[in-house]
Order: structure tokens, then sequence, then C-alpha cells
């Protein structure tokens, strides 16, 4: 499978799309490039990957062969899902790039990466991981509360590895620095199959057009 280089600026992308008309609901999965000290994070990313290809559904993510991401993938790929992964040429240099996906884009920086995952999906998740996933996760959400996209987040807690973050995004509550409003756009449950479920069900929700070129 040839590595598809990206081109297009990433300040000149407006994305459209027709709300309720997607023929295969795309999910874009944030998580570590470690397994974890806890099996119970690699099976909630097998977990996942199966039932994306059980759904029908495509997954995209940032196109990584270690930790959970490529636990997540390898589950997509063995139960038959397309797998869609995009990843910064730097991170190919070191060998880290999986070399058996549907599709794995190269692209120059972090920004095109993350870019390029947000058009490709039609809803977000966030599995355990480190700074990179919390990174990927904030941000795609401070993009939804700005109302560059309307797609909807989720965050699954497995094994209770988010508990103290849930915590302290409540502590921001009380402390006025978030809101409810903020804190209901995130989906949270301990269990893969029902936060999949809901995501699917507030995905055709979305009316966008996704406007990117702001960021």
């Amino acid at each position: 499978m040839p590595d598809i280089d990206r081109s297009d600026p990433p300040n000149k992308r407006l994305n459209h799309r027709a709300p309720n008309a997607m023929s295969r609901l795309s999910i874009c999965v944030y998580c570590g490039s470690r397994p974890g000290e806890l099996p119970a994070y690699s099976e909630a990313a097998r977990r996942v990957g199966h039932e994306i290809a059980r759904r029908g559904w495509q997954l995209v993510y940032g196109g990584g062969r270690a930790g959970l991401m490529g636990v997540v993938a390898d589950a997509a790929l063995a139960a038959g899902a397309p797998v869609i992964g995009v990843i910064p040429q730097s991170l190919m240099g070191r060998e880290l790039g999986h070399r058996g996906l549907t599709e794995l884009h190269v692209v120059q920086t972090m920004h095109e990466r993350k870019m390029m995952m947000a058009e490709r999906s039609d809803a977000f998740l966030a599995l355990p991981g480190g700074i990179g996933t919390f990174e990927e996760l904030f941000e795609v959400w401070s993009w939804r509360q700005l109302g560059y996209h309307d797609k909807p987040l989720g965050l699954l807690n497995a094994a209770g590895y988010y508990d103290a973050l849930l915590a302290f995004l409540d502590h921001g509550k009380t402390h006025g620095f978030m809101s409810a409003q903020q804190t209901e756009l995130l989906q949270v449950d301990v269990e893969p199959l029902p936060l999949l479920e809901r995501l699917a069900k507030l995905a055709p929700l979305a009316s966008g057009p996704d406007d990117y070129r702001r960021i």
C-alpha cells in the first residue's frame, strides 16, 4: 500500500457535508502510542476497533503502529474495517508508521495531520493516552466550541483512567472557567459500545459545513 502525500494548503479548507447523508460513519480515534500499565486499556482499544468494523464504519487515526494506536488499527483491520492513517513525515522517519492500512497519508506537520483527521471524520473518540491524546481531544473540543465544526465528541474512561481529568473539569466549572454547556459537548462512558452508539446517533445531527480556514 503506497503512502499518499497531502499537499492541500491547510488554511483553505471548507468541508461541506450534507446532513444525514453519511453512507459510512467515519470515527476519529485519539489514543496513546504506548499500551499503558493495565491490560484493560488494550482491551478497550480492541473492542473499539472491532465494533467500528462490526457496524460497517471506518476508522481514522494517527497512523501509528505502536501502543494503543496499533491495537485499535489492527483490531479494525482484522474485522474488515477501512482504516485511514495520517502521520507526519518525521514520525515515518522513525519507522513508527503502520504500513498495513487501507490508506496512509504522510503529511509535513502535526497541524496538517490533525486537520486532515478532522476532515475525514464524522465523530471523535478519545481512548486512554498521554499528552498527545490530551492535546488532540482538547483542540477538537475547542474547535467545536468555536464553531469550526459541530461533530460529536466522546471520551472512553476505560478502567477509570480519566476519573481525575473528569474531576478537574468539574473543578473548572466550580471555579467559573468552564460552563455546563461546554462540558456537555463531551460524551463520556466507561464502556465502548454505549459510547459508540451515542456518537452514532449524534453524528447525523451535525449539519456543517465544517470551516477550518480560521484555524
